[in-house]
């Protein structure tokens, strides 16, 4: 496969940074899209066209699970891609996820309604959110290494901001253009094939996004690695195992707080607004669509401020922020005011993609080039396993537990939270480090010749 080294002399290495953040944001926007898309629909419509043997209650909690099935597919996706990743290079992968991410969604908006095929609709559902669940999870990490391995030290955290508001950007554009199919169709037109639309439109952002991707070389980093003989020794998965684990859970468990806090706002929020609040559809995608404007804000936000101040202060202050705003938040809600809820969900996504501004980066610089691609990819999709993909379901079921009460979603999100602010706390500040840097040939034959090596040693030993 072609790496893209040949092509390096084609495009300066100066102006290769510029384009590769902007083919990793507008590629990774466009694969966010798809998969927001679906969070969004399957918090309003899905439930009542694959699960209409449930009651409401339970059809949502079916409707919500498949969601968080696509994301637990994604640490298959980060193992696999992360593996392949860090043997063959970040740009080939990124073309492959685009592409998959793609052809899931067009099938998935021509996929027949429990009506029409029975059981095979859920069962049919579930397995493409998987693929999209997969994609995105090479896709994720993949993106971040392609556009922060081009950058130089001093605009590596701009990059990762860029990179950050993939999400919102995302959440902007699926809840506007649901938005306006509902506005323009009936109910009963937008549940029946108003939804459909978008997902079938996807093959269109898999064109853009290959052509984006062909544009760019391969990343410094990695032509660097080829070079060396730890290219060929060892495995990355296993070395960014056995050398790094504490790193790894360090990560995964701080981004514990920011991935269960945003899909509370962008999937639980929507369901609770519109169904326990019973405000109108329209303006609960309305309200979710000014909340992503302040998340952009707070994504680019963070990446800047941690170029000047470091990734842990700013992190750290990211963290404090949405621990204080959920002892109100769904007080705020409760109000049904529109303009306190837009306010208040403005804040609250708005300090999550603050952290989210800064994970990139964050995640980059703890990792030698050899295996960050795995390392990264598995604290980045485990956090969402753990916590973000279950968190609607988790909160919907609390919900019903606290009959009606929000505190018992409020009291899981603090101690995720309190958990989150812990690991940043503890962990060693990483601005300016070298990106280039690699594991030594002798510790990772140390590593297969069986040898205990700690885990941090691959981060300290570094040539």
């Amino acid at each position: 496969m072609d790496t893209g080294v040949n092509a390096a002399s084609h495009a300066p290495h100066a102006a290769m940074g510029p384009r590769a953040v902007t083919a990793a944001t507008i590629g990774t926007a466009l694969e966010w899209f798809d998969f927001t898309l679906y969070g969004a629909v399957s918090a309003t419509v899905l439930p009542k066209l694959y699960f209409p043997s449930m009651d409401p209650t339970n059809a949502l909690l079916a409707s919500l699970g498949t969601f968080g099935v696509g994301l637990a597919a994604r640490p298959l996706g980060a193992i696999i891609c992360g593996h392949l990743g860090d043997k063959l290079g970040r740009r080939n992968l990124m073309l492959g996820t685009v592409t998959i991410m793609g052809l899931a969604s067009v099938l998935m908006g021509l996929l027949p309604t429990y009506a029409q095929i029975g059981v095979w609709a859920p069962i049919l559902l579930v397995l493409l959110r998987i693929i999209q669940g997969f994609a995105l999870g090479g896709e994720s990490t993949g993106a971040q290494l392609m556009a922060l391995e081009h950058a130089s030290a001093d605009r590596r955290g701009k990059y990762s901001g860029l990179l950050g508001l993939c999400s919102p950007l995302s959440q902007i554009m699926a809840n506007g253009v649901l938005l306006l199919l509902a506005s323009l169709l009936s109910a009963d037109a937008f549940d029946s094939y108003g939804w459909r639309i978008p997902f079938v439109l996807s093959f269109i952002l898999v064109i853009v996004g290959i052509y984006i991707r062909l544009k760019v070389n391969e990343t410094p980093a990695f032509v660097e690695l080829k070079r060396t003989a730890t290219a060929q020794a060892g495995s990355p998965l296993k070395d960014a195992v056995r050398f790094h684990y504490k790193t790894v859970l360090r990560l995964m468990f701080f981004f514990c707080g920011p991935a269960a806090i945003f899909y509370l706002i962008v999937v639980f929020s929507l369901s609770y607004i519109t169904k326990t609040l019973e405000v109108p559809k329209q303006t609960g995608f309305l309200l979710l669509m000014g909340a992503n404007v302040c998340a952009i804000f707070g994504a680019l936000g963070g990446g800047i401020l941690s170029d000047k101040i470091g990734r842990k202060k700013a992190l750290a202050l990211g963290s404090t922020a949405t621990l204080l705003i959920l002892f109100v938040y769904f007080a705020i809600l409760d109000t049904k005011s529109f303009v306190p809820m837009l306010i208040i969900m403005g804040l609250f996504l708005g300090f999550t993609q603050f952290q989210s501004g800064i994970q990139p980066v964050a995640f980059a610089e703890a990792f030698p080039t050899n295996v960050r691609y795995s390392g990264s990819a598995l604290a980045y999709t485990g956090a969402n396993l753990l916590t973000g993909g279950p968190m609607p379901v988790v909160a919907v079921w609390l919900l019903s537990v606290f009959h009606g009460s929000p505190w018992g979603v409020v009291g899981v999100c603090v101690a995720l939270n309190l958990l989150s602010l812990a690991m940043i706390l503890i962990g060693p500040e990483t601005k300016g480090i070298d990106m280039n840097r690699v594991d030594s040939v002798s510790q990772v034959d140390d590593v297969h010749a069986g040898h205990g090596l700690s885990a941090d040693a691959g981060h300290h030993r570094a040539t």
